[in-house]
């Protein structure tokens, strides 16, 4: 993990200012959740923070580096998104290993990492299945296996236990 820094970050769509000002410190080992009502700004936020939305305004350093203009792959950080964002045309393993296989790893390197997080969630079974094949739940399994098999310095997650039952959660 790392600190994440933000001072006075804003964001604008056209002429409507949608994130106003946001100053937030989160220390190495540090958890935080934002809260708040549908429609607050809380996505903007994280997408702004994986470098998927840019900052109209304001500084996010990560670890002492502002980060603004750095490309989402350049942050190190991974993202679960809301809605699994899954390749319907790939099986589970190539949706894991997909965000490795674009940064080149071997392809040892790339089962043994998809392997691991596939453990790790319990998912070993559904290798081989396509998104359709799984229910909500698995695909947001599956979402959050696919952070974890990258190592990143951060993982960001909208929404990670919407679709996850309550035997998964635990």
């Amino acid at each position: 993990m790392v600190d994440v820094v933000l001072q006075n970050v804003k964001k604008t769509f056209g002429d409507v200012e949608v994130i106003k000002g946001v100053d937030l410190h989160i220390e190495d080992k540090e958890f935080a959740v934002f809260v708040g009502p549908s429609g607050c700004g809380k996505s903007t936020l994280l997408r702004m923070i994986a470098g998927l939305e840019s900052i109209t305004d304001g500084d996010l350093m990560i670890d002492g580096q502002r980060v603004n203009d750095f490309s989402p792959a350049e942050r190190g950080i991974a993202m679960v998104f809301q809605t699994y964002a899954l390749y319907p045309h790939m099986t589970v393993r190539d949706n894991m290993g997909f965000s490795l296989k674009l940064a080149k790893l071997p392809r040892e390197e790339i089962e043994r990492k998809v392997n691991e997080a596939a453990r790790i969630l319990k998912l070993e079974p559904l290798l081989d299945r396509k998104p359709k094949a799984l229910s909500g739940g698995q695909r947001q399994r599956v979402a959050v296996a696919r952070a974890l098999a990258n190592k990143p310095v951060l993982i960001l997650a909208d929404e990670p236990t919407g679709s996850l039952d309550t035997q998964a959660g635990d």
